[in-house]
């Protein structure tokens, strides 16, 4: 043969053909075609499980309340060694109060500003003003302006009172930078107090163990109705981040001194105007007093509530522990029936009080106990001479 090779591929290729085609039709006896392997996939859901009634309330609140939490923006100039200006910023949160573009936030957010800029959770942006701010509850209140009103989504403000231990509570913010940030919690205490960063005592704190970090501050802590029960205003932490533990200023607070700061620009309180010593045990007993407890009055200042009511400040002076005490004085022990014992008490029980109001105060004067209704004056602007 003249072509083989040839005639031996044209062969082979000839049965390839027909055992192919007889294993399609099957007219192979006790043959079974096996299905090519194929990777197995889970198949596409037809769309999301239907939502728990927890998580129905979490996007409700969310969607309700975001729009009306705020960035804010702090930028403050310092100088360099050149004298150089240095422009450092620092960021937290704030709630949307009214149309009028007041917005409410910590005092700490905003302190020492030189300029305050406000994002919007639409990504517009809006230079602000300081109306007014209260340090000793760390609450201020901005202006945006030139905000049109139909971008300015007002958040309600709850009952602080009515919250109760175990209460589920959801916290917007923006963390670290991370705009409308939601975490949810409950409340872990109520009636709790704290320092602010100035040193201020603070009463009625909310404990929660909703995610606070830094940035959070200023933001809304909230109840399932959407209604804001507490601004998120510090964490208790060990390394610097949340381990479970942070506090919002109530709403029943916010309430009271917001609309003094709108109206006012400043909160107007009582003056009861002395200087004294925290009494204890060891002091007392050296002095001979007849309570351990309650405020050595040192001093009093000219015109204040403590002066009309005729509270006697100190008459001699003692040498004890190497340091001068000046003795002699009324000891004021109670407000209203509550027990005071140290300046910072004197100061949150008269915190709710205004100019004008009475209260009840109890005073011991050497051994008598002595009650004092003492008619309370306006804090004055500058400060007043000691008798």
């Amino acid at each position: 043969m003249k072509h083989p090779v040839r005639l031996l591929i044209l062969t082979v290729l000839l049965s390839s053909s027909v055992t192919i085609l007889a294993l399609r039709l099957n007219l192979i006896p006790g043959f079974e075609p096996r299905e090519s392997a194929q990777p197995v996939l889970a198949s596409v859901p037809a769309g999301q499980p239907p939502l728990s009634g927890d998580e129905e309330t979490n996007i409700r609140v969310y969607q309700q309340v975001s729009p009306g939490v705020v960035n804010i923006t702090r930028t403050v100039l310092e100088y360099d060694f050149f004298f150089s200006p240095i422009a450092k910023e620092g960021t937290g949160s704030g709630c949307v109060l009214d149309k009028e573009g007041n917005v409410l936030t910590n005092y700490h957010v905003i302190e020492s500003a030189d300029s305050l800029e406000v994002s919007l959770p639409d990504r517009t942006k809006y230079h602000a003003k300081v109306v007014g701010v209260d340090r000793q509850n760390d609450l201020a209140v901005i202006r945006l302006i030139e905000a049109p009103r139909d971008r300015l989504h007002p958040i309600s403000l709850g009952d602080s009172s009515a919250i109760k231990v175990g209460q589920k509570v959801l916290a917007i913010g923006n963390p670290l930078g991370l705009q409308n940030t939601l975490t949810v919690g409950i409340v872990s205490s109520t009636g709790r107090r704290i320092r602010t960063q100035d040193d201020d005592l603070v009463d009625n704190v909310i404990q929660t163990d909703a995610a606070i970090n830094p940035g959070n501050s200023g933001g809304p802590l909230l109840n399932t109705a959407g209604e804001m029960i507490g601004i998120n205003s510090s964490i208790f932490t060990i390394g610097g981040g949340n381990i479970g533990i942070g506090f919002a200023i109530p709403a029943n607070t916010i309430r009271r001194v917001t609309g003094e700061l709108i109206r006012n620009g400043r909160v107007v309180r009582p003056w009861f105007g002395i200087e004294g010593y925290t009494l204890n045990e060891e002091l007392s007993s050296a002095l001979r007093l007849p309570v351990s407890s309650g405020i050595l009055v040192a001093r009093v200042y000219r015109g204040s509530s403590a002066d009309n009511a005729g509270i006697r400040g100190a008459n001699e002076i003692a040498l004890l522990y190497n340091q001068r005490f000046l003795i002699g004085g009324d000891i004021i022990a109670e407000i209203e029936g509550k027990p005071v014992a140290s300046m910072d008490e004197l100061q949150l029980a008269l915190e709710a009080r205004k100019p004008g109001e009475t209260v009840r105060v109890t005073v011991y004067r050497g051994q008598s106990k002595v009650q004092k209704q003492v008619p309370l004056v306006e804090a004055p602007r500058q400060r007043r001479n000691l008798l």
